[in-house]
């Protein structure tokens, strides 16, 4: 490599050498995120970060309106309902028949803060229904810090990297880890991070009907709502609707968060979606330990109430308001988040002129939807040296080993990236091209 590089060598083997990892390609997105700004804060050198899924369009206005309202009615000083406001429930309740047209109720729909906390008590819960099923299967690659939650509880998981098993392939790989009898629950997300692939309605009926067979729940992670861009899914109450393994199982839990669709990541709000047969089945399991209770009582009085006894109050009404608006019709989400999807075509093409590939480059037979992620490699260089060499570079990514792909690369996020970065991403490359071409 040649040393006259945008980071100085030296400095930036100085700084990750600091941070004491023994494979940097493991390095979690915190550690990433730590060390590039320190490089970029010693060195004085810009950096285009491209490691960290957090939201690069403005919070909704409509949200920021009804939470300050809220607040100046002196909301805060009230402990909010652990149910959940019934406005939100309510709103949550439409949204999920307006976008998705499926009917479950408003009890069902639980103000979480964020999908981080939903994802954990679904786990949490699902892994206490019976007693012989104590694992939870992901559908890789994942949101890395979903299999830390495992970690933190204690819990097992198991995973497969879906790149090779789509499409018809799909059933013989969950039958392979479901006939075991031991998958408490399995959990994706779709679109997906970090491949930004999407399951179609075939993969999610192979989902529900197998899940069903072996009477497992499924977790489905809808962080990026609506945000496959190849289809029109913002018209309210009309098809295109967004797919969901809702059509396919009635046991289920949607988690839908306000981070990404609304831009509304600071505030921690999201709302887990309990299906009707879901929430008020009793398992032995739950009785054993907490002496009653149905799946959706527990979640919300044992498991939430444990966690943080409610979600905070005013986000609650944002989260109302914006889906309200966006129910209405009165407020298109989805054109607002296209902007991601056109920062992803301008990306991408900038990185393949200079010899990357796309790593999950394909839905089945249809190229990849542009969007909040995507992926990279370059030739003979595995994810943890690639995601070195572009450190020199003044470009941060994390890789695709974090996530549990079988597949060597980077994931990229769109989201931080401002419109003068295109030109200094190009000029970058090109110098990295120039220094990597034998």
């Amino acid at each position: 490599m040649n040393n006259k590089t945008p980071i100085d060598y030296q400095t930036a083997k100085k700084v990750i050498a600091g941070y004491g990892l023994s494979d940097f390609g493991k390095a979690t997105i915190r550690e990433v995120v730590a060390i590039s700004t320190q490089l970029e804060q010693e060195t004085n050198t810009e950096f285009i970060h491209m490691e960290m899924g957090v939201p690069g369009l403005k919070p909704v206005q409509i949200g920021v309106d009804a939470e300050i309202k809220a607040l100046q009615n002196g909301i805060a000083a009230i402990y909010p309902n652990i149910n959940g406001m019934q406005e939100l429930k309510d709103e949550a309740s439409r949204f999920i028949k307006a976008f998705i047209n499926i009917d479950l109720a408003p009890e069902g729909c639980v103000p979480v803060t964020g999908s981080m906390q939903g994802t954990y008590a679904s786990f949490l819960t699902c892994g206490q229904c019976d007693e012989n099923k104590d694992t939870i299967l992901f559908i890789d690659p994942g949101f890395p810090v979903q299999k830390q939650q495992i970690t933190v509880m204690g819990y097992k998981y198991a995973s497969f990297d879906v790149y090779e098993h789509r499409g018809d392939k799909l059933h013989a790989i969950l039958e392979t880890f479901l006939s075991k009898g031991n998958i408490a629950a399995i959990v994706y997300s779709n679109p997906n991070n970090p491949a930004w692939f999407c399951l179609t309605d075939s993969e999610l009926k192979t989902i529900g009907e197998i899940a069903t067979q072996y009477d497992t729940i499924v977790i489905e992670d809808l962080a990026y709502f609506a945000m496959d861009f190849r289809k029109e899914l913002g018209m309210p109450f009309q098809p295109p609707y967004q797919p969901s393994v809702a059509n396919y199982t009635d046991y289920y839990i949607l988690q839908i968060s306000g981070s990404k669709a609304f831009s509304y990541a600071g505030q921690r709000i999201g709302v887990a979606a309990i299906s009707n047969k879901l929430y008020h089945r009793a398992y032995p399991g739950l009785t054993k330990r907490y002496g009653g209770g149905t799946f959706g009582t527990v979640y919300i009085h044992r498991v939430l109430y444990a966690l943080s006894s409610g979600t905070s109050h005013s986000a609650q009404f944002a989260l109302a308001a914006m889906f309200k608006a966006a129910s209405d019709g009165t407020f298109d989400f989805v054109n607002e988040t296209k902007e991601y999807g056109r920062r992803a075509a301008r990306l991408k093409e900038i990185f393949l002129r200079h010899g990357f590939k796309i790593v999950y480059d394909l839905d089945l037979d249809e190229p990849i939807a542009d969007g909040f992620y995507f992926t990279i490699a370059y030739p003979r260089m595995t994810g943890s040296q690639l995601m070195v060499e572009l450190i020199y570079y003044g470009i941060s990514a994390i890789s695709l080993s974090t996530t549990d792909s079988n597949q060597e690369g980077l994931r990229a996020c769109t989201s931080f990236i401002k419109p003068h970065q295109y030109d200094l991403l190009d000029k970058r490359l090109a110098l990295f091209e120039k220094n990597h071409t034998a």
